[in-house]
């Protein structure tokens, strides 16, 4: 007997077992699909794959079914015997597909491999392969449907329908053969030439049809065909090739009859010459007459309109007066009711103004207005109003402004009434007081809201004036507030005072982390720490959110690539994305910048969007999300159920992930309501194959009800509260949770 070398050490039987045994684990774990081993109608060993196929968290739990009840019935699971071990029993797979049953009941398509181990000796078992195959079935089955529907649309349509391919007929419906005199299939790979008149009238008609089918264009005129007994007859024709790029692939063709109507435009024509030249006799002793009355219709709406203009217009300056400015604030606050938003209403006097004409003379005065008038007019919206309403005394109306945006107006025209007038060699300045009143707080009409401006300017004028006040005390301190936030919020990015934390993700499935929500802080050195519900408001309302949006992305992007570096993976990083970076259009540009400098994978970002996206042009958003899809980023429907939910644009745009809001979850253990919400959004989305996160999840209660309704995923203060990119690190190494 030949002995190994005492130099060369063997594994010990059993460690040579482990090992195959962990090899054989690696390889059942990272299998596509699920793999079973059945000995004596048992389940001995399965992956997790073949677990989630039939709806278990584990494969302990799988386990624990006997191998009929995955069948619909006990028939299924014996029929299933019948027809498969005699084959088995040649050492040959088994293939079938069949209805199977989910742990919670429901049936679904499934394609099963078996084979037995050793066909010698069934006893040793078999082992199968199984692969969920409902979602092929049922496309199988809409795609059969389909191509039904397309044929009766085809058969029965009453227009004429033709498939052509180098100039013969493939296929022609029977309204075609009809139209043309023929019985059923008597077309059949018939030339084109058949319904032509002549060579040339079919050689003319393919000139001129090949140029606009090459161009993907459809070719469309009424033609001059025969009919199979000789006869013309005129028919309305439309064609498009297959695939302009290479038209021996074939057109399609349609058209219908139109000989009648043809023969009755050709009487209509010849009436209508014949009543042309009665018509033509009469004109010419009209004319006359018609030049003498335009020319007195001309006369009349010019003074007509001369006396409207004088009605409600100012005559010094053109802008509307008090007249046409009660007709559109009543207009401007009727939308306002119907839309919930503001108007805002603006009182402007010049300050000194009698000093102007006292020395320098109204004719000067009067320039100063008009200019300023001019002025005015170009400091506000197309839909706002200037008026003036007498002497130096002028009225702004802004429909659909809230506070802030009308002291922005009232900024701007402060600095637009500092630049010199240049009149008859004068240079002057002239500072404005300005009052402003807000629909619907401090009135309803322009009698109410006029006072309360009028009020306010007058405080403007007693604080100092070349400034503006509005008429709500809260209002001022709020405008003031926001606009503090909005002028230190420009420096904010330049001197680094924003920052990122990261709120944790958990796959309640698995209990593994899954990543993290990127959530943007700013701490001023000088008002402290800033609310997020605060400041981007005002960033979305000036700009800023553009630069701070591609920031937050930039900054969120570079910390994922250090996580891969680190071994983090798989990991996702949530990013927020405001409606404005959305709608500006060049976000998948960004993206795709973005993630070729960190050099990380697009399925690491996840671009998280608010219900508010959907209101836009859907066009430009489905787009925009089509762009953002074809380089593999997830998109995930933030807060969703607060807002404009539509099952139409979850159809329409490519969202993988609704969020679940924390103002639902937060009671859903108490309210029978928030409970019954929260069931129907996760139901909802299982249904059109997305999946579900929870926010604000800060209770085990919570966590329980959430994963018996099948929630996928959960964040909030029960995991961790947002924590910076170190503390996060710490966090992880103390749960012992480092994904690799």
């Amino acid at each position: 007997m030949i002995r190994p070398s005492p130099a060369v050490p063997i594994a010990a039987p059993d460690a040579y077992q482990e090992q195959m045994a962990r090899e054989q684990q690696v390889i059942l774990d990272t299998a596509g699909v699920g793999i079973v081993f059945i000995r004596r109608r048992r389940l001995k060993r399965c992956n997790q794959r073949f677990a989630e196929i039939f709806g278990h968290p584990t494969v302990s739990a799988a386990l624990q079914r006997s191998n009929a009840s995955l069948y619909p019935n006990d028939e299924a699971f014996h029929a299933l015997g019948r027809a498969a071990y005699p084959v088995m029993a040649q050492g040959l797979p088994f293939k079938t597909e069949m209805q199977m049953r989910h742990a919670d009941g429901h049936l679904f398509w499934a394609h099963l491999t078996g084979k037995l181990i050793n066909p010698q000796d069934t006893a040793e078992g078999s082992i199968w392969i199984v692969d969920d195959i409902s979602e092929q079935k049922e496309a199988a089955t809409r795609m059969q449907s389909l191509l039904q529907q397309q044929k009766l649309i085809f058969d029965n349509a009453l227009v004429s329908i033709l498939f052509m391919q180098n100039r013969r007929v493939v296929r022609c419906n029977r309204a075609f053969e009809a139209m043309l005199g023929y019985g059923p299939g008597e077309l059949d790979g018939a030339p084109s030439r058949t319904w032509y008149l002549s060579d040339q009238d079919w050689e003319e008609a393919t000139v001129r049809c090949y140029a606009p089918l090459q161009r993907g264009e459809v070719f469309h005129e009424e033609m001059r065909l025969r009919r199979k007994d000789g006869s013309a007859m005129y028919c309305d024709v439309q064609a498009q090739a297959l695939d302009p790029t290479d038209l021996s692939k074939g057109t399609i063709w349609n058209g219908i009859d139109v000989t009648e109507r043809r023969l009755a435009q050709e009487q209509l024509a010849e009436a209508r010459a014949n009543l042309e030249q009665l018509v033509q006799r009469r004109t010419d002793e009209l004319r006359r007459t018609v030049q003498e009355l335009e020319h007195t219709i001309a006369q009349r709406r010019e003074a007509e309109a001369h006396i409207q203009h004088l009605a409600h217009f100012d005559a010094l300056t053109g802008l509307p007066n008090r007249l046409l400015l009660d007709d559109r604030c009543r207009t401007a606050i009727a939308a306002a009711h119907r839309a919930g938003s503001s108007v805002a209403l603006m009182f402007l006097d010049l300050d000194h103004f009698k000093t102007i004409n006292d020395s320098l003379g109204h004719r000067v005065g009067d320039a100063v207005l008009v200019e300023l008038a001019h002025r005015l007019r170009q400091a506000v919206r197309e839909q706002d109003t200037v008026s003036r309403l007498g002497g130096d005394e002028f009225v702004l109306l802004l429909p659909d402004t809230e506070a802030e945006g009308a002291a922005n107006v009232a900024a701007k025209i402060l600095q637009t009434a500092l630049e010199p007038f240049l009149l008859d060699g004068h240079e002057l300045t002239v500072t404005p007081s300005i009052g402003i009143a807000l629909y619907p707080q401090d009135g309803g009409n322009l009698e109410d809201l006029s006072r309360c401006a009028d009020a306010a300017m007058y405080l403007a004028k007693e604080e100092g004036r070349n400034s503006f006040r509005f008429f709500t005390a809260s209002v001022q301190a709020r405008s003031e507030r926001n606009l503090l936030l909005g002028n230190a919020l420009r420096r904010a990015l330049e001197r680094e005072q924003l920052s990122l934390v990261y709120q944790p993700q958990l796959n309640l499935a698995t209990g593994r982390l899954i990543g993290v929500e990127a959530l943007v802080r700013w701490n001023h050195p000088e008002l402290g720490p800033i609310s997020p519900a605060e400041f981007i408001p005002v960033a979305e309302s000036n700009g800023l959110i553009l630069p701070i949006g591609e920031w937050v992305l930039r900054a969120a992007a570079r910390q994922a690539a250090e996580w891969l570096q680190q071994g983090w993976s798989p990991w996702r990083v949530s990013i927020n994305v405001s409606a404005v970076q959305f709608r500006h259009g060049n976000l998948p540009t960004l993206v795709r910048e973005v993630l070729a400098t960190e050099n990380i994978p697009p399925h690491v970002l996840e671009l998280e969007l608010t219900e508010g996206v959907a209101l836009y042009n859907s066009q430009q958003v489905s787009a925009t999300m089509e762009q953002l899809a074809d380089l593999g980023i997830p998109m995930a429907m933030d807060d969703f159920g607060t807002g404009y939910s539509s099952l139409s644009y979850l159809k329409r745009y490519k969202v993988s992930k609704l969020k679940i809001d924390q103002s639902f979850v937060r009671d859903i253990v108490h309210d029978p309501d928030d409970r019954a919400i929260v069931q129907a959004i996760i139901r909802m989305a299982h249904s059109l194959g997305l999946s579900t996160i929870a926010e604000g999840v800060e209770t085990q209660e919570q966590i329980d009800f959430l994963h018996s309704q099948g929630c996928n995923q959960i964040q909030g203060y029960w995991l961790s509260k947002p924590l910076d990119a170190r503390a996060l690190g710490a966090w992880m190494r103390q749960r012992g949770q480092f994904l690799r």
